[in-house]
């Protein structure tokens, strides 16, 4: 982490009561009078960590962070009810309202990606940048991909652990039969369910393993938000509709834009990044060759690093 700028405290937090039941936790750090930017976090339902506030220039932005719906330090935990992609969108609006703020960058990867671009193309007049990394554009073979048959073909180790407690005759549809579990009433199916889940993409979302990844997806409570909004999203389609994000792509076109990608990037394949760069063209794109899913590795940190103060720059 040490291409990451100094750790950095907020100087407030906020409790934001959207839909019932939902509280959004939200804070803010850096410079007051900075150019603000959301960091729009993963999963959907993995949270915040202290780290992601050190992808900017303290002095540059304004820097906010919030836990989606039923994740990180909002409440109620893991919870399914009114958690909806149009919901996140809402919310991210409402934040931006709150807050008072004319216009924002939105800095999100893997599902973090996704709502960003939701989000830019619902309201493009309030982007000023997207910088985003490991593309998730929540179309069908991508689930299938990595859930299904694909990924697990690469991984064939890890991929046992996964499929391990499943039942054979409930295999050919792998997201229904681990809905069945991350909502079964008995707490101990629920957590076997949610760390197999969450383990499984910790220990392939990057190109060479990293521990603090496989662990902190692996933590019961992360693991529990995660696999069970994840699940949830992917049932229902993620609440878009076919080929919603590349089909509304022209909405982009005046959004100052960046687009990093880990070649060998397992959770959401390069041709997906490859796909929005071509609906997308006015955007940068940028290709790391060493690197897979996470921001945590090193040529994706340096990149994103690199993108904000870019960005940042152009934006004074």
């Amino acid at each position: 982490m040490s291409l990451l700028f100094p750790e950095i405290a907020p100087y407030v937090q906020h409790s934001i009561k959207v839909e019932p039941s939902h509280v959004i936790y939200v804070e803010e750090c850096g410079n007051p009078s900075g150019i603000p930017v959301l960091f729009v976090h993963g999963g959907p339902g993995a949270g915040c960590e202290d780290y992601h506030r050190r992808f900017f220039d303290p002095e540059l932005y304004r820097i906010i962070l919030f836990d989606q719906r039923g994740c990180g330090r909002s409440t109620p935990h893991a919870s399914l009810e009114n958690n909806t992609t149009q919901a996140l969108i809402a919310d991210i609006e409402m934040i931006r309202q709150q807050l008072a703020l004319d216009r924002w960058v939105l800095f999100g990867g893997s599902w973090g990606s996704t709502l960003s671009l939701v989000y830019a193309q619902t309201y493009p007049e309030r982007v000023e940048g997207l910088i985003l990394r490991g593309i998730f554009l929540c179309r069908s073979r991508e689930i299938q991909w990595f859930y299904q048959s694909g990924a697990s073909r690469l991984f064939p180790d890890f991929w046992e652990d996964y499929v391990s407690i499943i039942p054979e005759e409930e295999r050919d549809d792998m997201v229904a039969a681990y809905h069945r579990r991350l909502n079964s009433d008995d707490e101990l199916v629920r957590m076997a369910a949610a760390r197999a889940w969450s383990i499984w993409e910790g220990k392939t979302a990057t190109l060479h393993p990293q521990k603090s990844v496989i662990n902190h997806l692996g933590n019961p409570l992360t693991a529990l938000s995660m696999a069970r909004i994840e699940n949830h999203y992917f049932i229902n389609d993620s609440f878009l509709e076919p080929n919603q994000i590349l089909r509304d792509a022209s909405r982009l076109k005046r959004v100052d834009g960046v687009i990093i990608q880990g070649r060998y990037d397992i959770v959401c394949p390069m041709e997906s990044a490859w796909a929005l760069h071509l609906a997308w063209p006015e955007a940068e794109f940028k290709v790391i060759d060493d690197a897979g899913h996470s921001a945590s590795e090193d040529g994706i940190t340096r990149a994103l690093v690199q993108a904000t103060t870019a960005m940042g720059r152009r934006l004074l």
